[in-house]
């Protein structure tokens, strides 16, 4: 048991690509990136099904399928993460496709994240302009409701989104302003207010 508890706490204190190379031959290893990164990986899966039951079982699916490929996976100079990400991408994208339909966003936790409503007093009154924020960003394709999903869910920097989305950090901030665009012209004039939270946003 000390020796098991030893190379756990070992593992602890490895960065991701040694940790990598470890668990092309070591399961505790990769068992140790499990444990890094399930959580972020069922809060992406789950805000883009909005199901607790499909999201466990695709973000169980992620690891599979990680751990299944582990042995071919090359270091090109992105975080581990950057690759769990993608075949989270690519498992919900083909859910999606299964459930012919695009509940890519969950309302509740984007409203809180991303529209900062706080003041509990104003909830009643801002609750239609939200929905139609809302509505507006689900007319979105579906690459600029990930993009809105990663800055504003995950929290994640453009560079960092850029990373997961194949694309440069000065693409993705362009992408961010011609998105803040698409709501601006696709809302009605009552939703304006919350629109321009988004816009205010660092980017």
């Amino acid at each position: 048991m000390k020796k098991f508890f030893s190379r756990r706490a070992n593992h602890e204190q490895l960065e991701d690509r040694e940790l990598v190379a470890l668990a092309k031959a070591d399961a505790e290893a990769f068992g140790e990136l499990y444990a890094r990164y399930v959580k972020k990986m069922y809060s992406y899966i789950y805000h883009r099904t909005g199901n607790i039951q499909d999201a466990e079982d695709l973000t169980a699916k992620v690891f599979i399928r990680a751990y299944s490929h582990i042995g071919d996976y090359v270091d090109r100079g992105l975080p581990f993460q950057a690759w769990l990400y993608r075949i989270a991408h690519n498992l919900v994208a083909n859910w999606h496709r299964d459930q012919s339909r695009r509940k890519i966003i969950a309302l509740d936790d984007y409203v809180a994240r991303s529209l900062h409503s706080e003041a509990p007093e104003r909830l009643a009154e801002e609750s239609e302009e939200r929905d139609q924020l809302l509505q507006a960003v689900r007319r979105l394709p579906e690459e600029r409701q990930q993009l809105l999903l990663l800055k504003f869910i995950e929290q994640m920097s453009n560079a960092q989104i850029g990373e997961i989305m194949g694309r440069t950090e000065g693409a993705i901030k362009s992408l961010y302003h011609r998105t803040l665009l698409a709501l601006r012209d696709d809302m009605p004039s009552s939703a304006a207010a919350d629109q321009q939270r988004l816009e205010g946003t660092e980017v």
